[in-house]
C-alpha cells in the first residue's frame, strides 16, 4: 500500500476532512489530495506529525507494517495454488517468498503460504532443506502475532513439525502458545508422553481430558435441554434425555445419572408413575452416585472418596428435593409420595 493510500485510509477512520487535515498540518488541502493520490509524496519532515496526526506509527504510515485485506491475502494464495498446479513448485515457491518479502508483517498472508506450500512440499516428497528451513521461519514469524488463531496454528505446525522428527523437548516448547483453557494443549502434551515412554502419565492425561469434554457435553445438553423446554417443544426434550441417557452410560457415570433424566423428563410431563419409579430408583442408587471413579475408563486417575457426612447430607438433601409440593404438588394424594417423604 502506498502512504498515500494509507493516509486516506486513516484519515478516514478518524472522520477527518482534508481540509481539516491540512489545517492541522498547515499545509492546503489540494496537498493532502495529492497525497491520497499518488500525485506528490509529503515533505520528510512532515512524516511523523502526520502519523501522530492519525494515531499510527511511522511503520504502519511508511508501509514497514503492510495491512492486506483478506480479499488480497486469499487472491494471492489462490495464485500460489494454481501456480503449483502449472508451474515447478520451486517457482510457486519463489513467487510466494517475494511477495512475502513485500509485505512482511502480514502474518495471515505467510501463515497461510507457509500451510500451502508445506502441504504441496510433502506430497511431492521434496526434501530439499532449504524450503523447509523457509517455511518453519515463516511459521516462527506468525508465532509473534497479536491474533491468538494465528499463533496457535503456526505453534501447532511446528509441534508436528519437531514431532515427527522425534525432538519431543523442541516440540513440547510450542505448547506455551496454548492457552491453559484449551485442550489441545492437554491432548498434544499426551501424545509427548507416550512417545517418551511415560504412559502412565499419557493415560492419566487423556482420562482427564475425557472427563472434562463429558462434564463439558451434559452441560451444553442440560442448556440445549432448558431452553428446548422455555420454548415447550417437548419432541427436543425427549431427544436430548435420549442422548444424555445414552452419554451417562458410555462414560460408565452409573443407574443414579441415567434416572435423573428420565425422572426430570416424568415430571415435565406430570407422569407420576414413572416418578415415583426413578425417585425409588435414585434413591436405591445414591451410593454409587460416583460410580465412574471405579470405572476402567478413568483408572488412571486419582479420586477423593465420599465421607459418609457427604453421603448422608446428599441423602437428606434429595429427600427434601422430593418433598418440595411446587415441583411434585400432582402427586398429591398418591400414598407412594407419602411413604416416600415419609
Amino acid at each position: 500500500m502506498q502512504i498515500g493510500q494509507v493516509i486516506r485510509q486513516y484519515r478516514k477512520k478518524k472522520d477527518m476532512t482534508q481540509e481539516e487535515m491540512a489545517n492541522r498540518l498547515g499545509v492546503t488541502a489540494p496537498a493532502v489530495n495529492k497525497w491520497e493520490n499518488g500525485n506528490s509524496m509529503p515533505d520528510i519532515t512532515l512524516l511523523a506529525p502526520i502519523a501522530r496526526l492519525l494515531d499510527i506509527s511511522l511503520d504502519t504510515l511508511l508501509s514497514f507494517r503492510e495491512e492486506l485485506t483478506q480479499e488480497e491475502i486469499q487472491d494471492i494464495i489462490q495464485t500460489v495454488y494454481s501456480m503449483l498446479r502449472e508451474k515447478p513448485f520451486a517457482e510457486a515457491f519463489e513467487w510466494a517468498k517475494e511477495k512475502i518479502e513485500q509485505y512482511p508483517n502480514c502474518e495471515p498472508l505467510y501463515l497461510e503460504a507457509a500451510v500451502l506450500l508445506n502441504a504441496e512440499r510433502m506430497k511431492q516428497a521434496d526434501t530439499d532443506e532449504r524450503y523447509e528451513t523457509t517455511i518453519n521461519q515463516w511459521y516462527t514469524m506468525a508465532l509473534g502475532s497479536e491474533q491468538e488463531q494465528i499463533r496457535t496454528m503456526a505453534a501447532d505446525r511446528l509441534f508436528h513439525f519437531y514431532l515427527d522428527k522425534k525432538q519431543y523437548d523442541k516440540a513440547e516448547e510450542y505448547l506455551t502458545y496454548f492457552s491453559e483453557q484449551n485442550p489441545e494443549r492437554k491432548r498434544k502434551q499426551a501424545v509427548i508422553y507416550s512417545r517418551t515412554d511415560r504412559r502412565e502419565e499419557a493415560y492419566k492425561t487423556y482420562e482427564e481430558l475425557l472427563l472434562s469434554m463429558y462434564q463439558m457435553t451434559i452441560l451444553l445438553l442440560r442448556s440445549i435441554w432448558m431452553l428446548a423446554q422455555q420454548d415447550q417443544n417437548m419432541d427436543k426434550v425427549r431427544m436430548i434425555v435420549e442422548k444424555a441417557s445414552a452419554l451417562e452410560e458410555i462414560f460408565d457415570m452409573g443407574e443414579y445419572h441415567k434416572v435423573l433424566w428420565r425422572h426430570e423428563l416424568a415430571i415435565m410431563e406430570q407422569d407420576a408413575e414413572t416418578v415415583i419409579t426413578t425417585m425409588q430408583q435414585m434413591l436405591t442408587n445414591l451410593d454409587d452416585i460416583n460410580h465412574f471413579t471405579e470405572s476402567s475408563l478413568f483408572e488412571h486417575m486419582t479420586f477423593q472418596a465420599n465421607s459418609e457426612e457427604l453421603r448422608a447430607q446428599l441423602r437428606e438433601d434429595i429427600m427434601k428435593a422430593f418433598r418440595d409440593e411446587e415441583t411434585y404438588g400432582f402427586l398429591k394424594g398418591d400414598s407412594r409420595w407419602e411413604d416416600l417423604k415419609n
